[in-house]
């Protein structure tokens, strides 16, 4: 289904979890990474394409996500020509994307690469949401800035509950003369080991 100027309806996903880091997939058979996406079927809107495409390429039904927003408008990418099958040629020439942005509800465990009888991906892993757009495949990438750009003003706010925790601790060890104590050196070392902990990696079928 191409519109008149040759673009295939298509949606994106960008996924957050919990700490609002994004779900970032790896192309089956290739060193490509890249988020959910997929084309809308005739009769689909771009919501229901959405949900089909996540339960398809990650396993996640709709109660396992939140939408949370959505791009206002279609954003497009062209396809180089040497990518097109060539009865297509002429006619096809690229995408034009919806994309939204969701909180994943339910767990890691919900998820599942081989959810249809075609998997999209063979790994996948969490990742910042600004994704190094290197390894994305190189005419998506103008999309991809695009979409993350406007869709990273509706990040939710994430509560510091590490500063809080730490900032009620001080109080109640608070001096005599009522200076606040200063974080050790281990406990600063120890924070800067947990923030430098690479993301875990999810292979095909496992969890």
């Amino acid at each position: 289904m191409l519109d008149r100027e040759g673009f295939r309806p298509n949606v994106g996903i960008i996924l957050l979890n919990q700490r609002n880091q994004v779900f970032w997939g790896k192309r089956i058979r290739t060193h490509s990474w890249q988020f959910p996406q997929g084309g809308i079927k005739h009769g689909e809107t771009p919501e229901q394409a959405m949900f089909r495409e996540l339960h398809e390429e990650v396993g996640l039904h709709p109660e396992h996500v939140r939408i949370i927003a959505r791009t206002r408008d279609w954003l497009r990418y062209e396809v180089p020509e040497h990518y097109i099958r060539r009865d297509a040629r002429g006619h096809y020439k690229g995408q034009k994307q919806i994309w939204f942005l969701l909180q994943l509800m339910g767990r890691d465990t919900d998820m599942n690469l081989r959810a249809s009888t075609h998997p999209e991906f063979d790994a996948w892993r969490w990742h910042d949401y600004w994704v190094p757009l290197d390894v994305v495949i190189e005419f998506k990438r103008n999309v991809y800035q695009m979409a993350l750009t406007e869709l990273a003003r509706f990040i939710p706010a994430r509560p510091n509950h590490h500063n809080r925790y730490l900032r009620h601790g001080m109080r109640s060890l608070r001096r005599e003369d009522g200076a606040e104590p200063r974080a050790s050196a281990a406990q600063l070392q120890g924070d800067a080991a947990m923030s430098d902990l690479p993301p875990l990696e999810f292979k095909l079928g496992t969890s």
